[in-house]
């Protein structure tokens, strides 16, 4: 029999927002009852995803002065963080596993590892307690049901997070489908991921918030839990740390799932090229961050008659189907890109794609109500500057405008040149894999 919604809804808060399932169940979340009770919420939300559900976050968030309105685009808002709050925090993202030897090579003594950080569970266990419990006291909870790629599709997977952070909400519309669609399928019984994700600061405040951005630096873990298919974060507010559907999900814990199940998870762009004869072919490729990933997945050809169009710029979900030919989806439903040499000239339609329903973070104001960051051509005569502190600007500064790492977090629906396969459920057909690295120093040639 099925359940109704309401009953779906009660039944989310006792065992999707605990620290396990109750056929999961590990000594480490036996010792919790649930995420309720450890954290200590004032309130519970079980987000929806309705456009006037997203619109009152919103509004909660400019009232509160974590976000501004942009009146230059439609729909499109800046957020200014703490400082000490801008980007992933490798060096306090663990891996938590029975054996360390599950999670990294162990290396020779005194040798700190490039490949990861390992966490005992005793350890982990440690800094839990030391963390969570109160920790969204005076603070709503909320929960948030999400699927990473299109609902029903068999490379789809599912996950449920609890957050006290209204921009986790507003930016988890963007990354993921959210809300009442992935519900009726958790209804169902398809299996999720569990992330609980707190900025660490409960209210009343022992001390003053900066650019009112809640987060607690100084107490930063993002720890992962393979076997019980979990992510805990704590102290960050900001990007991979807190949009546990990113890094977090579409690649760590996704990685474990796929090696259980046979598949791949990817660092991958998905892009589609066809040729003057009109023959179509899709191709994945690996790159790190910061290589041109995004720009490669939105190629503008200079070439006569080829067509490029984006199935993905980030993350890739491969695998066989029953002919044998390995297919994949983008399980992402945004961007998330790094601002800072976007633009005309290296990439027109990212910069076409964030001119409404966008969230802005750490990039530069310009006095009529837009953006801008380094690599973007001056504003017009007249418009000052205001930089990712809130700061008068100028050009020539010592100071950048926009924070290195800033970024802009879109649907990529509105992608002008989104293929019209990109959500898919089987999956694109992969025609060729790319494997792209990075230089640390440029080269030079000699005459």
């Amino acid at each position: 029999m099925k359940r109704t919604q309401l009953q779906f809804e009660t039944s989310i808060l006792s065992v999707c927002a605990a620290s396990g399932s109750s056929n999961m169940r590990t000594e480490s979340t036996k010792t919790s009852n649930g995420s309720v009770d450890e954290c200590k919420p004032a309130g519970v939300h079980v987000v929806t995803g309705t456009p006037e559900e997203a619109a009152n976050i919103l509004a909660g968030m400019e009232n509160d002065g974590m976000v501004k309105k942009l009146p230059k685009y439609e729909n499109c808002w800046l957020a200014r963080t703490d400082p000490k709050d801008v980007a992933r925090v490798e060096s306090k993202t663990v891996i938590v596993t029975k054996n360390q030897r599950d999670t990294i090579p162990i290396p020779a003594g005194g040798v700190k590892s490039q490949l990861g950080s390992w966490m005992s569970e005793s350890d982990w266990q440690t800094a839990r307690r030391g963390r969570f419990p109160g920790c969204m006291a005076g603070r709503t909870m909320y929960v948030i049901p999400f699927s990473m790629g299109p609902v029903g599709s068999p490379l789809t997977k599912y996950g449920v997070q609890v957050t006290d952070s209204p921009y986790v909400v507003a930016s988890m519309g963007i990354m993921t489908r959210m809300g009442t669609p992935v519900l009726n399928k958790l209804s169902e019984g398809e299996e999720f991921v569990r992330c609980q994700h707190s900025v660490g600061r409960p209210l009343p405040l022992k001390a003053p918030l900066v650019n009112s951005w809640p987060c607690n630096p100084e107490q930063v873990l993002i720890s992962h839990l393979p076997d019980t298919r979990q992510i805990m974060s704590f102290g960050s507010g900001y990007g991979g740390n807190s949009l546990l559907g990113k890094k977090c999900f579409a690649l760590r814990i996704a990685s474990r799932i796929a090696k259980d199940e046979g598949w791949l998870a990817e660092h991958m762009l998905i892009l589609g090229i066809t040729n003057p004869k009109g023959v179509k072919r899709y191709v994945a490729a690996a790159f790190p961050s910061a290589c041109g990933k995004t720009n490669l997945a939105m190629m503008k050809p200079a070439l006569p008659g080829w067509k490029v169009e984006c199935v993905g710029d980030d993350i890739a979900w491969m695998k066989f189907d029953g002919q044998g030919k390995l297919r994949a989806i983008n399980p992402e439903n945004g961007f998330f890109g790094v601002a800072p040499g976007t633009s005309d000239k290296t990439n027109p339609y990212a910069m076409a794609t964030i001119v409404r329903n966008t969230m802005f973070t750490n990039v530069g104001e310009t006095s009529d109500g837009g953006v801008w960051w380094e690599g973007l051509a001056p504003p017009a005569a007249g418009v000052t500057l205001k930089d990712w502190h809130g700061k008068t600007w100028q050009q020539g500064s010592a100071t950048q405008c926009a924070h290195p790492n800033s970024r802009f977090c879109a649907p990529a629906a509105q992608c002008p040149i989104i293929d019209p396969q990109w959500e898919s459920e089987e999956g694109v057909p992969i025609d060729a894999i790319i494997f792209g690295g990075r230089r640390p120093e440029g080269t030079c040639c000699s005459r």
